[in-house]
């Protein structure tokens, strides 16, 4: 009997204060885990938005490296007009029978708050080029239907900007080579001068990507060397 009357079980209480702390146990790891889980998802898409501009600005200077200039075409082998930067480059891809595949004609421009890259098929003949270095300037205006097939959306901006270094001094583009004096002078028409120095490019990304701010970017010509004392 005495046995029998120590052994109880738990009362209605008890039940309900185990059941009440159970369930803030509960709603406390959940928080903890939905609070991992997005940290991973704005962590992951921090990293996918990083590789994708690592590859457009591996892109970008995978293009100017090519460059290819084309006498009484693109005497540089670039040429900016203040919205597009239009590039004649050696094409990377080759014939079925081993041929060179020709040249690409390829133009960088911002529209609206999308940065694009816009590429021609391979050329192999001046003709070729001549249209396609045409459509290209037209892309970068005024899109046909056409010319929208071969562009590629890249990256969302607020705004770009390209500095050209020459003459051992960062210039304005669309200025023209320091004169006699030094003095560098301004043109309304973009030049086509022999191909700068290095080039700089300067992007602002929005500040509603997880990857924002200002980045600049420095391409150098291969074959420069920089005499300056």
């Amino acid at each position: 009997m005495a046995n029998a009357k120590d052994q109880r079980g738990f009362t209605l209480i008890e039940l309900l204060i185990a059941i009440t702390l159970m369930a803030v146990l509960a709603g406390l790891g959940w928080r903890g885990l939905d609070s991992l889980m997005r940290s991973r998802d704005i962590t992951q898409a921090q990293v996918d938005q990083t590789a994708v501009l690592q590859t457009v600005l591996a892109q970008w200077q995978a293009d100017l490296n090519a460059v290819q200039p084309v006498p009484r075409l693109s005497e540089a082998g670039v040429l900016w007009d203040g919205r597009t930067l239009r590039i004649t480059r050696r094409a990377t891809a080759w014939r079925a029978d081993g041929a060179d595949a020709g040249l690409w004609v390829v133009a960088w421009t911002l529209r609206g708050n999308q940065w694009l890259r816009w590429q021609s098929p391979p050329l192999q003949t001046r003709a070729a080029l001549q249209q396609a270095w045409a459509n290209a300037e037209r892309w970068g205006q005024n899109p046909s239907s056409d010319d929208a097939l071969l562009e590629t959306q890249l990256i969302p901006l607020d705004a770009w900007q390209l500095t050209y270094f020459r003459g051992n001094a960062w210039t304005n583009p669309l200025s023209s080579a320091s004169d006699s004096s030094g003095v560098s002078q301004q043109t309304n028409t973009p030049n086509q001068g022999a191909m700068p120095d290095a080039i700089r490019l300067q992007i602002d990304l929005p500040a509603t990507t997880s990857v924002r701010g200002r980045i600049t970017l420095d391409w150098v010509r291969p074959n420069f060397s920089n005499t300056k004392t």
